[in-house]
């Protein structure tokens, strides 16, 4: 990953969050709903803690290593989504920005892990 590239991912994954954390201030909670929401803000801040964390890596294989922690915290997010908007708590409309940019960041992280793989 270039740097240009690095610092705008980064950007786009910390408004990414930030919007989450914004949703989940705004809603109504319920035992259902605090839970939904507690794991989605722990898997999400976990995408940008991890790749940033990765970024500073000591080795490549470290790096790898943050970039898979990512990943699967990105997977684990758009979970959380899908329930959280398909048993009504945030709306269709809340959901399709994130869950767009959550399956991007997927491919992003599985194309950089396979690209690094294979140069190791």
């Amino acid at each position: 990953m270039d740097k240009k590239f690095d610092s705008d991912f980064k950007k786009r994954i910390y408004y990414v969050v930030l919007t989450i954390i914004k949703l989940a201030d705004e809603k109504k909670y319920n035992f259902v709903s605090e839970v939904l929401l507690k794991q989605l803000i722990r898997s999400s801040t976990s995408i940008l803690a991890n790749f940033v964390e990765g970024k500073s890596a000591s080795s490549k294989k470290d790096f790898i290593n943050y970039l898979h922690h990512s990943l699967k915290s990105t997977n684990e997010s758009k979970v959380w989504i899908s329930l959280l908007k398909d048993s009504d708590r945030i709306s269709t409309e809340e959901s399709n920005f994130i869950q767009k940019e959550l399956k991007e960041f997927s491919k992003i992280f599985a194309s950089s892990l396979i690209t690094l793989k294979k140069k190791s």
